[in-house]
């Protein structure tokens, strides 16, 4: 497993981490979940991803009592405020009041004295940036937050950010998370460049598109009904003739090179510089061996002229 910087930061983590988004609390049962998350630790994975949100802290509950059986010094955890967690005027968004409360809850379901890094889930058009900045700021301060981010945030909000930041002296953004794969690409334009002069890295979730980037689907094949495709969950169905045949010419690259096609997106993806970390999911330790196989594969510029006549193809 490599390591990166996050951002202008100190803190280095895996170039690929393993998240717990439509899995672990639902999704995917309990033995499996905890397997998955032993076998990344094994391969090196020092980067965890959670959020509130997911299955209403069930993700969360799980993720704390597996890496509760390891040093707490030798993994980084993330986890995620901002979504419904309550049926109260204020049981979601980036208020001060929220944001104490669920940093609380999430402590105590994570059964940890701190969080590595406090992502603001999305962003909160109803609360003033500089009520949610101070209050991630006091949370820095108290030593329950080590960093901040954000995900999906659009450039001009994290611009505005750090303004403020800057204006009032508070901790800063140090990463953000955004959806990044070989068929959504829009963070190249803007986000990374911000990125790279802001001093934010980026840590993308869905790099193998949900599924797509695996090469188990195929045209003119039926979806198994224990995929996550076949779920009315699964939000990146991209599953067109187009799309998949695209995905046929990138496995034939990826046979060349005698990697998997999922291992050739998630190189691809650390191609960027500014990108720290690889977000994957897994259902079963099987998927967590391939995913991490990816870390360290750099791919040459022939190759990388190779993927993108195909995705303009």
């Amino acid at each position: 497993m490599q390591y990166r910087k996050l951002g202008n930061s100190g803190l280095k983590v895996s170039e690929i981490s393993l998240g717990s988004w439509l899995t672990y609390g639902g999704y995917v049962g309990d033995d499996p979940a905890v397997r998955s998350i032993e076998q990344a630790y094994d391969l090196g994975v020092n980067f965890f991803d959670t959020a509130n949100v997911y299955e209403r802290g069930e993700a969360e509950k799980v993720m704390g009592k597996v890496l509760a059986a390891y040093p707490r010094e030798s993994y980084v955890l993330a986890t995620k405020v901002f979504n419904t967690m309550g049926d109260g005027p204020n049981d979601h968004g980036l208020s001060r009041k929220h944001i104490k409360e669920q940093a609380e809850a999430s402590l105590r379901r994570l059964n940890a004295d701190y969080i590595d890094i406090y992502y603001c889930h999305r962003f909160d058009p109803e609360t003033p940036l500089e009520e949610t900045l101070r209050a991630l700021d006091d949370l820095v301060t108290q030593g329950k937050v080590l960093y901040i981010g954000v995900s999906e945030w659009t450039p001009a909000q994290i611009v505005e950010a750090y303004a403020i930041a800057d204006k009032l002296l508070l901790d800063k953004l140090i990463v953000n998370q955004p959806v990044y794969n070989l068929f959504n690409r829009y963070i190249e334009k803007e986000i990374i460049p911000l990125g790279e002069a802001k001093g934010f890295g980026q840590v993308v979730f869905s790099p193998l598109a949900q599924g797509l980037l695996t090469g188990k689907y195929r045209v003119g094949q039926p979806i198994a009904s224990d995929s996550r495709a076949s779920s009315k969950n699964w939000g990146e169905k991209q599953l067109n003739e187009a799309s998949l045949l695209k995905v046929a010419q990138l496995s034939g690259i990826a046979d060349e090179l005698g990697i998997k096609v999922s291992q050739l997106a998630i190189a691809w993806i650390l191609r960027q510089n500014n990108v720290a970390s690889a977000l994957v999911g897994a259902s079963k330790p099987e998927q967590v061996l391939e995913n991490c196989a990816a870390s360290g594969i750099r791919l040459t510029d022939d190759v990388l002229r190779s993927i993108e006549a195909i995705l303009q193809g």
